[in-house]
């Protein structure tokens, strides 16, 4: 009987194996904790570890018990307080909730079950079931990747990449050269005890010793095993590098005057989300910033999610720098690129057309996924009405609406969510 022996290392007075089942066993609890904290984390704070609470009812494990009804007679020892058909009050029972907000004389109950999540678990957790849409392999780039293919033989393997016909083959030419020698040797034999025949009789020393000649040589070709070690050739497999995929994201984000603290605060944590999202899911992956009022410019991260630049809106300019950008750094035919752009949906309102022309001709056709939120409690403003032409005409483009800080997570796993392919 197979015994598998599980030696991964365990945390001190931890034990990873049944942590794993714990988590899978409250996958739902834990999933519907995680999307309350994007509501009350900081910017800063998005990708660290989670305290997580379960109630006490949805800890406990099955059995088997009598259900209500029915009649029973019990006998209790030592009662002196009730007669037969008596009812007895139900015991007050305490909250599970352990808010504290009063002090009591009765009641009794448990608090939820309280554990943490590591910073990896959290993150396992928070970007479960999400992938870039439409990701294809273009170029090779920084390899990393490889793959098993097959190279050729070798005369040393695992027994279960054996090569059959291979190895018989090689015992073939192996027993034909190894009897050459000898056959050759008997056809000589032969040859010379036909023409002796002619002058000796059976009985002559000189006949027994070649036909005893003969019985030797055929018995060593006998002795020569149908297939030895030596035959034996493994299928050779070695590791191919693999063409890794090239990505870019274009974060796009409106910080004109329209937008206001709380505009900002939920474009700062979208945002973040995704570039977690990013870094975490793909090891190569290059995320370029954009950030835009009336003049749109690349910056870095530091200053995309803490520069506190205003102005005025026009939403064409971040496009435009954006297209050229790519044409300078990323070739459309090496490079499957991605685009976010968050605005709270406000621009000068003769911009919108050209931002529509931009993206028709400009962007639509070379982007794997373009994906546009607008953040606005009202109703939709006029970029919004205008892209949603865009959104009719293209399949690779998405719009969603966030209106208050909860929505955000929500939003973020409709835009990238896992596809069928």
């Amino acid at each position: 009987m197979a015994q598998i022996v599980d030696r991964r290392l365990n945390g001190k007075n931890k034990s990873a194996v049944n942590r794993q089942k714990f988590l899978r066993r409250f996958r739902k609890q834990i999933k519907k904790s995680i999307e309350n904290v994007i509501a009350e984390r900081s910017v800063t704070d998005l990708d660290k570890g989670e305290t997580i609470s379960i109630p006490k009812e949805d800890t406990s494990e099955p059995f088997f018990h009598h259900a209500q009804g029915g009649h029973r007679d019990m006998v209790h020892p030592g009662n002196r307080e009730f007669q037969t058909g008596d009812k007895i009050p139900r015991p007050q029972g305490g909250t599970a909730q352990g808010d504290g907000s009063e002090a009591s004389d009765s009641g009794e109950g448990e608090d939820d079950f309280v554990f943490e999540l590591s910073r990896e678990e959290f993150l396992q957790f928070f970007f479960e079931d999400l992938e870039l849409p439409n990701l294809v392999k273009t170029k090779l780039s920084t390899i990393t990747e490889t793959k098993k293919i097959r190279a050729g033989h070798t005369s040393e393997g695992n027994p279960s990449n054996i090569n059959v016909v291979r190895s018989l083959t090689g015992a073939l030419g192996r027993r034909m050269a190894l009897r050459g020698p000898y056959k050759k040797e008997i056809k000589t034999i032969e040859a010379k005890l036909e023409d002796l025949l002619k002058r000796h009789n059976e009985t002559d020393q000189i006949i027994i010793d070649l036909r005893d000649r003969i019985i030797y040589l055929k018995k060593r070709i006998k002795r020569i095993p149908f297939i030895d070690s030596f035959d034996l050739r493994y299928d050779n497999r070695i590791d191919q590098p693999m063409p890794t995929t090239q990505a870019v994201m274009f974060c796009i984000m409106d910080v004109s005057g329209s937008m206001g603290r709380e505009e900002k605060d939920i474009a700062k944590r979208f945002f973040m989300l995704l570039y977690l999202f990013l870094t975490r899911t793909y090891e190569k992956i290059q995320v370029v910033f954009i950030s835009h009022h009336t003049i749109a410019s690349e910056v870095d991260e530091e200053a995309f999610f803490y520069s506190r630049e205003t102005g005025g809106t026009v939403v064409s300019s971040a496009l435009k720098l954006m297209s050229s950008i790519i044409q300078e750094r990323y070739p459309t035919n090496d490079w499957n690129i991605y685009a976010a752009q968050a605005s709270d949906g406000d621009n000068w309102h003769n911009d919108s057309k050209i931002c529509v022309d931009i993206m028709n001709k400009k962007l639509m056709p070379f982007v794997q996924y373009y994906s546009y939120i607008e953040i606005t409690a009202d109703r939709h403003q006029n970029l919004w009405e205008e892209y949603a032409g865009i959104e009719s005409n293209w399949d690779n483009f998405a719009m969603k609406k966030i209106e208050k800080i909860s929505d955000i997570y929500p939003v973020f796993r409709k835009l990238f969510q896992k596809r069928e392919s």
